[in-house]
């Protein structure tokens, strides 16, 4: 992206970086004034070509990552389904991802989303967590919560009672984190005992 538009790629992800909260919350717009207001910062001035070549290379990763979930956690998902859970997906998400979600392979295995640009905050703020909360009808410490650890999220989760477990399988945003941890999403049903609780 940071070819494209003409500008130092260290600025560039430096900025990138540096507006997470804002990208999450909205604060921007949508997907090419994101692009322009980054660019700026890492001290461009992007034509309006290069902000639309730009934005298709996001919109494209994106569409990639959305869609490259791997086998095992579809069939761990529906597992849980089926054994009586309410699934519930709490994320820090851009308005253009947002935008992509209804057609990957995941929606059918979630009974609720508190996505960033929806609530309007984003992790570690007890909000996002506590819409999820709100949308399944279930109370923090009937939850079990699985994230990389990025955001601070997993003490946010546990800060609420819930049941925080790290994954590695993707990113290890978290290495200090001493609570329970999995490298596969395969792994969960045996590390929350599926059969004892299922159901809360």
């Amino acid at each position: 992206m940071a070819l494209v538009l003409g500008v130092d790629p260290v600025a560039f992800a430096r900025e990138f970086e540096a507006t997470s909260r804002e990208r999450f919350t909205g604060a921007y717009g949508d997907l090419p004034n994101t692009i322009r207001v980054i660019t700026w910062r890492a001290g461009g001035d992007p034509t309006d070509e290069q902000v639309q070549q730009a934005t298709t290379v996001r919109e494209g990763l994106s569409r990639r990552l959305v869609d490259a979930v791997p086998a095992g956690t579809l069939a761990t998902l529906a597992e849980l389904r089926s054994a009586g859970w309410r699934i519930g997906l709490v994320s820090n998400i851009t308005a253009h991802t947002e935008l992509q979600w209804p057609a990957s392979p995941l929606p059918p295995y979630f009974d609720a989303t508190a996505f960033s640009t929806q609530v309007g905050a984003a992790k570690p703020d007890p909000e996002i967590y506590l819409a999820a909360c709100t949308a399944l009808d279930v109370p923090p410490s009937s939850c079990v919560y699985v994230g990389d650890g990025r955001d601070s999220e997993l003490q946010a989760a546990a800060a609420l009672g819930m049941y925080a477990i790290r994954t590695t399988e993707h990113a290890d945003s978290h290495p200090a984190w001493t609570g329970p941890t999995i490298a596969s999403f395969a792994e969960l049903p045996a590390v929350i005992h599926l059969a004892d609780l299922a159901g809360q």
